[in-house]
């Protein structure tokens, strides 16, 4: 049986990398503008973070913001409740084209329940953006509607690393057109 690791193996290059939970990613970095409306962010996505009540970046957010709007690979570290998902929720839609109904970013977590969590705050994040659909691929529940959902596209996909693997054994889970892989408390 292959280990869940192995999923990284042979990954294509031209993907970016957002891994959070390895170390902090610009500790002495001085962040001094910590406006979301600072960032090259939409204006519908100012007002959605707005509505949501993100007035201002925290550090992790501050820090790792830019990098990832600018497409750079990222490692960083930040304790719960310090708006990392938020951070790579943000920086993952920027580049997603709504109109390719093909997994464009993958996120994997190491439980059901974070991932639950992830594909939850994922979506209020993407209220602002038309028609983005974020899929929850997790063990624990039936593969068939799985497959049914993935049939009918996905823009982002958050995921266990065992269910994200079968899926892509069957072939139900295709990843041409990924442009952005997370890896959430990795």
């Amino acid at each position: 049986q292959a280990r869940s690791h192995d999923l990284y193996r042979g990954a294509r290059s031209d993907w970016r990398v957002i891994h959070y939970a390895t170390f902090l990613f610009c500790r002495s970095t001085v962040v001094t503008n910590t406006a979301f409306n600072s960032l090259p962010l939409s204006a519908a996505m100012l007002a959605n973070l707005e509505s949501l009540g993100y007035a201002e970046m925290t550090p992790i957010q501050a820090q790792s913001l830019p990098v990832i709007l600018k497409g750079m690979d990222l490692i960083a570290q930040a304790k719960t409740g310090s708006g990392k998902t938020a951070a790579f929720g943000i920086g993952l839609l920027n580049p997603i084209n709504p109109r390719f109904f093909g997994c464009q970013a993958l996120v994997m977590c190491p439980t059901r329940e974070l991932a639950d969590q992830v594909a939850k705050e994922i979506r209020r994040l993407a209220r602002s953006e038309d028609n983005i659909k974020v899929l929850t691929l997790c063990g624990g529940v039936s593969f068939g509607p799985q497959i049914g959902s993935l049939e009918h596209g996905a823009h982002i996909i958050v995921g266990t690393p065992g269910r994200i693997q079968q899926h892509l054994r069957k072939g139900s889970l295709v990843l041409d057109g990924l442009n952005t892989l997370i890896l959430d408390e990795a």
